[in-house]
């Protein structure tokens, strides 16, 4: 069986792939995966084996994108946060998303266990398709999930 049309593939996958991207990488920079993940899958669409699993296939590349967006970010220079103080010397709170400390948390982790840690519960995916996506055995995917919970246990905890 021939993959469909890449407007329909794409409409399949689209909001997983952004959900795994927001929660791997952070929403600002999921955006710019995002659309990179989509032009080398778009690219690489007419080479597909007819058999191919198309959702761990492009997962896998979304997972590349991550890992090079958390590989740029190191190398990047950091921004000075914008302190605005206001009349009484106070700084004003920021306003952050929900669970953004949690998120923080978990873009925090070492690249497997982030990437384990987030298709287990974003995209929701067996450990066997875990292992697929991070080109790893299914034990293999079962311990990265389980470091990565022990090490946000900690920081919890901690």
């Amino acid at each position: 069986m021939s993959p469909p049309p890449f407007s329909e593939f794409l409409e399949a996958h689209r909001e997983e792939v952004y959900r795994v991207l927001a929660a791997s990488v952070g929403p600002h920079d999921a955006q710019d995966c995002f659309q990179e993940t989509f032009l080398a899958a778009l690219r690489a669409y007419p080479t597909l084996r007819p058999d191919s699993n198309l959702r761990a296939w492009v997962l896998t590349i979304a997972h590349r994108k991550a890992l090079d967006a958390h590989r740029k970010r190191t190398r990047s220079p950091l921004p000075i946060p914008d302190v605005t103080a206001s009349p009484n010397g106070q700084t004003a709170p920021d306003e952050t998303e929900p669970d953004a400390e949690l998120w923080a948390a978990v873009r925090a982790l070492p690249p497997g266990q982030r990437a384990a840690v987030i298709h287990r519960f974003v995209a929701d995916l067996s450990y066997a398709q875990i292992g697929q996506v991070l080109d790893c055995s299914e034990e293999a995917a079962r311990q990265r999930v389980h470091a990565g919970l022990t090490t946000l246990r900690k920081v919890y905890q901690g």
